[in-house]
This record gives C-alpha cells, sequence and structure tokens, in this order.
C-alpha cells in the first residue's frame, strides 16, 4: 500500500513542461532530424478535374540540400511570426470584440436573458452547439471560419461557470469531428476521393455512422468535465492558473442582470457579426484577413454603441490585447516548426519511407498500418488538401495491390488528417491560442479523450475491411 502511495505522489509530483518547452524541444528536434533524414521529393503535376498539384506515384527522389543550421532556428522563429500574422492579428481582434462586449455588460446580460429562459438547462448548449457545428463542418467544410467563436464561446463558457477549456473544447471538437468525418466535405472527402480515383462523396453510410458516434463521445466527455468543473472548480485543468477570464458571475448573478437600451443595440451588432461571418465565409469567399478586419470594425462599432469615446475604445482594445499576447505568439512559434520541415524538404521523404513499411503485410496489418501512418504523417503535413494530394496518390494503388478497396485508403486519410489535429502540436497550437488554454494543460484535457478516438478509429477500419467497404 505504502509503495502504491508513494508511486502516486511521484505521479503527482510530474508536471507537463511549458506551452514554449515543449515547442522549443520540437523544434529543435525538428532540426536536428533534417540532417539526420536524407531532403527528397515527389514529382508533382496539376489534376485537371480539382485544379490541385498532386503526387506522381513512383516519383520520389532524394536532393541535395543545405539542412537548417543552429541559427536558422531562430530565423525559423522571425519567419513563423511573420508567415502567421494574419492568423495572430485575427485572434487578437476578435478577442478585441468580445472583450468589448464584456466590459460594457452586454455579455453578462445577454447570458442573464439565456439564463431565465432555459433555466437549469444551460448546459445544453453543449451539444446543440456542438451538433451544429459539426454539421456545418462535414457538409460544407467549415474550419477556420469558426475561429472568431473562441473566444465567444470562452467567455459564454466561464460566465455559465465552466471554464475556458470547456467553451475552447466545444467549438474545437465539434468542428474537428464533423470536419474529419466530412460526410460531404469537399475539402478532405472531396478531394481525396477525386485523387484515389473513388466515386465522389461515395461510401456515405459509414461516414454518417462514423460523424454520429464520434460526436457523441465528444459531446458526452465534454459535458462529463463540465459538470465536475462546475460542482467543483479545483477540478478544472486551469486551476490556480491565471487566465483572461478569470472573473465570473454565478448564475444568480447573471439572472438578476438587466439589459439596457445600449447593451440591446450590442447584442444586434453580435449577432449581426455571426451573420456576416457565416455569409461571408459561404458566400464571399471570405478568409482569415477578411474576418479579421470585420471583427475590429465590429469591435469599433460596439464601442461607439456603448458610448465609449474614441480615447475609450482605444484604451480597450490595448487592455484586451495584453491579455491574447502569449496565446498569439505560440502561433507564429508552431508556423516556425513547420518552416523548418519544408526548409529542410524532410516530408515527402517521411512519406515515402512510411508508405515503404507497407510493403507485404495482410489486410488488416495494412489498413491499420495506413491508418498510423496517416496520424503520423500529419504531425508533417498539416493541411487537409495537402495531405490529400500528397499522400492519397501513394496509398490508393498500395491498398489495391494489398487486396483492400481505395475507399479503405481514404478512410485512413480521413481518420488521420482530421481527427489527429486535436492533438498534435504542429496543429492544435493554433486552437490553444485561440481558446487562451496553454498546450500543457489541453494535452491534460485533450490526451483520454483521444485514446478513445484511436480506438474508434481502430474498430470502424476494422468493420470497414471486414464489411469489404468500397
Amino acid at each position: 500500500m505504502n509503495e502504491v502511495t508513494e508511486k502516486k505522489k511521484w505521479f503527482e509530483r510530474v508536471k507537463m513542461p511549458h506551452t514554449y518547452v515543449i515547442l522549443i524541444t520540437i523544434l529543435v528536434i525538428m532540426t536536428v532530424l533534417t540532417h539526420i533524414i536524407p531532403a527528397g521529393q515527389y514529382q508533382r503535376v496539376e489534376d485537371p478535374v480539382s485544379g490541385k498539384m498532386i503526387v506522381v506515384p513512383g516519383s520520389f527522389e532524394f536532393v541535395d540540400i543545405k539542412a537548417p543550421g543552429f541559427f536558422d532556428i531562430f530565423l525559423s522563429l522571425q519567419r513563423g511570426y511573420v508567415d502567421a500574422a494574419n492568423i495572430m492579428f485575427l485572434i487578437i481582434f476578435a478577442y478585441g470584440f468580445v472583450y468589448m462586449l464584456v466590459k460594457n455588460g452586454t455579455m453578462d446580460a445577454a447570458l442573464g436573458t439565456l439564463v431565465r429562459l432555459v433555466g437549469k438547462k444551460v448546459q445544453l448548449m453543449i451539444p446543440i452547439t456542438m451538433i451544429v457545428l459539426g454539421a456545418l463542418s462535414s457538409t460544407l467544410g467549415i474550419f477556420e471560419e469558426v475561429y472568431g467563436l473562441f473566444p465567444v464561446f470562452v467567455g459564454i463558457s466561464v460566465a455559465l461557470g465552466y471554464d475556458i477549456v470547456v467553451g475552447g473544447a466545444i467549438v474545437c471538437l465539434g468542428v474537428i469531428i464533423g470536419y474529419a468525418s466530412g460526410t460531404f466535405n469537399p475539402y478532405t472527402i472531396g478531394i481525396a476521393q477525386d485523387v484515389a480515383g473513388v466515386e465522389m462523396f461515395s461510401g456515405l453510410g459509414l461516414r454518417v455512422v462514423i460523424l454520429v458516434v464520434f460526436e457523441l463521445a465528444a459531446i458526452l466527455y465534454i459535458m462529463n468535465y463540465a459538470r465536475k468543473v462546475k460542482a467543483d472548480p479545483t477540478k478544472s485543468i486551469m486551476y490556480g492558473v491565471e487566465s483572461e477570464f478569470v472573473q465570473r458571475k454565478s448564475l444568480d448573478e447573471l439572472t438578476g442582470a438587466k439589459m439596457n437600451t445600449r447593451q440591446k443595440i450590442c447584442l444586434l451588432i453580435f449577432f449581426a457579426t455571426l451573420g456576416s461571418l457565416l455569409y461571408g465565409t459561404t458566400q464571399l469567399g471570405w478568409y482569415i484577413d477578411e474576418i479579421a478586419a470585420m471583427f475590429l470594425m465590429m469591435m469599433i462599432f460596439a464601442g461607439i454603441a456603448s458610448g465609449y469615446s474614441a480615447t475609450d475604445i482605444c484604451k480597450t482594445f490595448i487592455e484586451s490585447t495584453k491579455a491574447m499576447v502569449s496565446s498569439m505568439l505560440i502561433v507564429g512559434f508552431t508556423r516556425g516548426i513547420l518552416i523548418v520541415m519544408k526548409d529542410g524538404m524532410i516530408s515527402d521523404t517521411i512519406v515515402y519511407y512510411l508508405v515503404s513499411l507497407l510493403s507485404g503485410a495482410s489486410k488488416y496489418v495494412s489498413a491499420y498500418g495506413m491508418l498510423f501512418l496517416q496520424n503520423i504523417i500529419k504531425f508533417f503535413i498539416t493541411g487537409s488538401s495537402s495531405q490529400a494530394t500528397i499522400t492519397m496518390p501513394i496509398m490508393a494503388p498500395t491498398a489495391e495491390l494489398i487486396g483492400l478497396s481505395k475507399q479503405i485508403a481514404v478512410l485512413a486519410y480521413q481518420f488521420g488528417n482530421g481527427f489527429a489535429d486535436m492533438f498534435w502540436p504542429t496543429s492544435c497550437a493554433l486552437y490553444c491560442g485561440l481558446m487562451g488554454v496553454p498546450l500543457n494543460k489541453w494535452y491534460k484535457f485533450i490526451t483520454p479523450f483521444f485514446g478513445i478516438v484511436l480506438v474508434l478509429e481502430v474498430i470502424f477500419m476494422t468493420i470497414a475491411v471486414a464489411i469489404g467497404y468500397c
């Protein structure tokens, strides 16, 4: 008994390193790997249907380049911050807008109205929001468009008695699971099936089941965590960690909050912002720059509606930026890691070596192998379309040679590309920055769920092979 207790105490003393320590370690490791893994590349041609550059199977060749050196570690960070400037300013402007609504009392008054309407059923916000986001991302491919919603739901979550992790996870997992399940997602399933030579959006039935099962698992996981935090705030993984959303009111205080005329106008601006976000991204082709500009504009409008002077609006904006600097800088840091890998030209080489491991394997082992490889490749290739155009021309014919359908190769890509977004730091560090959660704290929250996700992925891959999914 004493030995078990001592081991438990030792485990509790072990702490995850600071976010920047984790990222620096990864950056150094990637730089070292560029000196160990030979540089290489596949030839690429334009696909006449999708217009995307795709890999020519069997065209891999090693190339002779100068690998990044010690000074390039620091140079990559500078280049990363410049390259990720649009996303960094999106974080600043989006939070500035939300901060304005929090400071002028609009958020509390609106939540007070919501609490009075739904009573004790405020927890239904979690499944309703996740289902809506999952449906949008699964069908329309909505993803970057929700970046501005992170600070919104973080603020709502804290005001309702949860923590910032709950608010961030609602948006993050809701959209990631929908995007990964990809019932009609043109940016993942659409491209992958086109490149693999599979009928567009075929195999829909199994993907619908996948969407329902994974979304349900995520909802239950978040609701269970939210319930623990609400009952005992010390159960929060953010307990004792300074956050920009440290202030919160009880439900009783929110219920008593009344909305004045200025706050009603600000609430209308809030809904107009969400409507503009949806319309602009789906109909006008808006992307990061336009979304960031919209949040900046709406922040100014909200300040004017609040009766603030130009000086007050500027001071409020400056206050908001102080809280988000740490989160914003993480984004540029992770972009620096990707730049090192790109300069070292090791991504294609890693894909080449990993796919070679499937040679001679059985059907089930090959299916699991493709799933594993796509999860690993996601670390090195963060773009969903890029991963599809690089891996599918190789994976699809490999699957056929083994005796599997191309559809199963697409499914392995679908799982590995999509769900790994919540775990690999080259992807999830961005979401952590948007929600204001340190990367080490996010891992404490997400690791158990990612384990569940991996088990479900293996189960569905097994089913796919068993039924001859095609």
